[in-house]
């Protein structure tokens, strides 16, 4: 019979040969020195190194691990869904490889669990990634809680523990395309209990490209604000507004004031010019807009599975 206790444990693995024990042994040691059950689901995100040999080692050398890898390289918000298909445990939370989330931070969380709160969030009240990377990352959730149906603690959060009641809802009732699982359990509601952390400092260089902190601010900011789609409209009517008024101003200045407005000679070539590169300008903006939604919504309605997990004989 299933420990009604029992934490899964997600690790998250990406080129990990080198960082992979050191993290597996360091988890373990805490959860049993804090008497806590736990399955090790360690899902490898489509490493090019020895990263998958390694995990079948652990697993051989310890029942409680759970190798499995992803088809390919789909980046940590899928592997988080992927996670949440696989745990077995009456609560889950995740862990990167680099240990960057605080180990008594994640005991804390559970201990808050077994008070009985669903979910618990811990976010970041310092990171030490660069004045600049910090810059942004502080603008960005800023810009986010300003026009998002949700709302993020400060400095963002990766990090959860969520009982099973929610990992089945996650499995079962959302779409894991194009949006984030931090996204979607703050939508869910649940009154989340929000933990804050001070995140260590990153040995060696990230391996959060640039181009996977785009393509997920993006899924992140369009997955949980509507905000842009309807900005068009208001857009259009204070546009709108402006040429009415705009409009007997021309007028007024071309047969009254000799083409001339405020001092400034206002030719009828120059205002036509203006005035549609402006508009052309605005349509295509808008456009880009809502094509995003379109697209998400076209890769919605395909119905292709937002990950997937490889079925190795060492899956169990």
């Amino acid at each position: 019979m299933q420990d009604p206790k029992l934490l899964s444990l997600v690790l998250l693995a990406f080129n990990s040969e080198n960082r992979l024990r050191p993290a597996y042994t360091a988890l373990k040691q805490c959860l049993e020195r804090e008497n806590i059950p736990f399955e090790m689901v360690i899902i490898d995100d489509g490493s090019s190194d020895n990263t998958w040999e390694l995990m079948k080692t652990l697993a051989a050398e310890d029942t409680r691990v759970r190798p499995f890898r992803m088809s390919r390289n789909y980046t940590s918000p899928y592997v988080h869904f992927a996670g949440m298909s696989v745990a077995k445990g009456a609560c889950m939370t995740l862990s990167p490889d680099d240990l960057q989330r605080p180990l008594e931070t994640m005991v804390e969380c559970y201990r808050i669990w077994e008070q009985g709160h669903k979910m618990i969030i811990s976010y970041r009240t310092s990171r030490n990634d660069g004045w600049w990377s910090d810059l942004f990352s502080n603008l960005y959730y800023r810009i986010m809680n300003s026009m998002s149906e949700v709302q993020f603690p400060p400095g963002g959060a990766d990090g959860y523990l969520i009982d099973r009641e929610i990992i089945d809802i996650m499995n079962t009732r959302i779409h894991p395309i194009h949006t984030s699982s931090v996204v979607e359990l703050l939508r869910l509601g649940f009154n989340p209990v929000f933990v804050p952390y001070d995140r260590p400092s990153r040995p060696g260089k990230s391996r959060w490209t640039l181009k996977k902190k785009i393509r997920l601010a993006k899924d992140t900011f369009f997955a949980s604000s509507s905000f842009p789609i309807r900005a068009i409209t208001f857009l259009g009517l204070g546009i709108s507004g402006i040429c009415l008024f705009a409009i007997p101003l021309l007028i007024y200045a071309r047969f009254f004031r000799e083409s001339h407005l405020f001092g400034f000679a206002v030719p009828g070539w120059t205002t036509i010019v203006t005035l549609v590169a402006f508009f052309n300008g605005l349509v295509l903006f808008c456009m880009g807009i809502v094509a995003e939604y379109i697209w998400r919504i076209y890769e919605e309605v395909k119905g292709r599975p937002g990950f997937l997990l490889r079925k190795d004989e060492e899956n169990r």
